[in-house]
């Protein structure tokens, strides 16, 4: 799997398959590491915060997830790479850990979602090796409550954790828990909530033509409407500004 820089912003290339199988590789016993599902939020975000862009830079694998970016590859460097949506990504490394018998662990989210999500995976995926589910408070963890769930997740067995806590919390703490935890941690952020039923999805014309975000904004309008405003502003801004250096420099180049 190649890596690619996107305005300072690394994102790994792939056909979809190869991202399933470098996730759940289970000759790869117990390593510690995560997975960024990228897309233009953790970009903006990246780009204006350098501990945050070490972050990405530190993980595993970083999917292209928003189409937006996937409009920059080809843009910029002329690559054709598929999207590797988070929401379909996700419910096929379940599938993957019931063939493989992989344990699962999921951390984040509240009760309520996370009782939801034990009755939907009953349903839908009743061989599935659920590990374990913990809802964290909502404040900083003591060194205490941090060790706990450590050796809870560890002494589990869970060979993915699903991690629940948004963009760019649950990334920071994935990647504060390298080392430490014995998994493969991947940051599926709000699409449990789509998975699981408790939000709806947009339909296949607006996911294959951008327009996903839209479709949330109609959604959830007070508390998406700033944040959409700002970062797709941000992002075209300076994608058009990297446009033009290069159409004025002639500089393709970028570190792979």
């Amino acid at each position: 799997m190649k890596l690619r820089k996107l305005l300072n912003f690394p994102i790994c290339l792939g056909e979809y398959k190869q991202f399933i199988d470098e996730i759940t590789d289970s000759k790869i016993e117990r390593r510690s590491e995560y997975v960024c599902l990228a897309n233009v939020h953790m970009l903006c975000e990246a780009t204006r915060d350098k501990k945050f862009l070490d972050v990405i830079n530190n993980a595993g694998i970083v999917t292209p997830d928003g189409v937006p970016l996937i409009w920059g590859l080809r843009l910029l460097y002329g690559i054709r790479q598929k999207r590797v949506a988070g929401m379909d990504l996700f419910p096929d490394l379940l599938q993957t850990a019931v063939l493989h018998q992989l344990p699962v662990y999921f951390y984040g989210a509240d009760q309520d979602t996370l009782h939801a999500t034990d009755k939907y995976l009953k349903g839908l995926f009743p061989d599935l090796i659920v590990a374990g589910m913990y809802s964290p408070p909502f404040r900083i963890q003591t060194k205490e409550e941090e060790a706990e769930i450590i050796e809870r997740i560890n002494s589990s067995g869970a060979r993915l954790i699903f991690v629940v806590l948004g963009c760019p919390k649950q990334e920071k703490w994935m990647a504060g828990m390298k080392g430490k935890i014995n998994g493969v941690m991947i940051g599926v952020g709000g699409a449990l909530s789509v998975l699981i039923g408790k939000q709806s999805r947009a339909p296949k014309w607006m996911q294959h033509s951008g327009l996903e975000w839209l479709f949330r904004l109609a959604c959830e309008p007070r508390r998406l409407f700033k944040r959409y405003a700002i970062t797709n502003s941000f992002f075209i801004y300076i994608l058009l500004k990297e446009i033009i250096r290069n159409k004025i420099f002639g500089s393709h180049a970028q570190a792979a």
